[in-house]
């Protein structure tokens, strides 16, 4: 069996390294944990319309929020808890709760007056669509 020397000074960089690791990895965690952002899918329908639908599980219509400025469609909105749980009676606790701001760039093809908004089974969609001027139009060819 070989000898090795021991360190005690390599030890004790190492014993830091570790602690400073856990340390952010807690720090990220924890941070991740407090923040909800809902997920949502964007596309576009073939009479050219943006669609977007966001999962919003346990909420209400009224703590929803929509608005439109500058191009710009901000959608906010808070799950609360449930009340007749108390937080030490949790076995896991996976479900985020809070509030919410998610802002989406819209292209000025669409027309922002006229913007659709749904709230059923947790699912919002919101439909967006484009200006008359804006859409895809036929031409014709005559022939000489």
């Amino acid at each position: 069996m070989a000898l090795v020397r021991w360190d005690p000074l390599a030890e004790l960089a190492g014993m830091e390294v570790n602690r400073l690791n856990r340390m952010f990895f807690d720090l990220q965690n924890e941070g991740f944990r407090n923040a909800w952002v809902p997920p949502v899918d964007i596309y576009e329908t073939e009479g050219h319309e943006v669609v977007i639908k966001a999962e919003l599980p346990d909420m209400k219509r009224e703590d929803i929020s929509i608005t439109v400025e500058n191009d710009v469609l901000t959608l906010k909105g808070t799950r609360h808890s449930e009340q007749d749980v108390q937080s030490d009676r949790y076995h896991r606790l996976e479900r985020h709760r809070g509030s919410f701001t998610r802002a989406f760039a819209l292209p000025p093809t669409l027309d922002a007056g006229r913007i659709n908004a749904t709230y059923r089974d947790g699912m919002l969609t919101i439909r967006l669509p484009q200006r008359e001027e804006a859409k895809p139009k036929q031409i014709a060819i005559e022939t000489e």
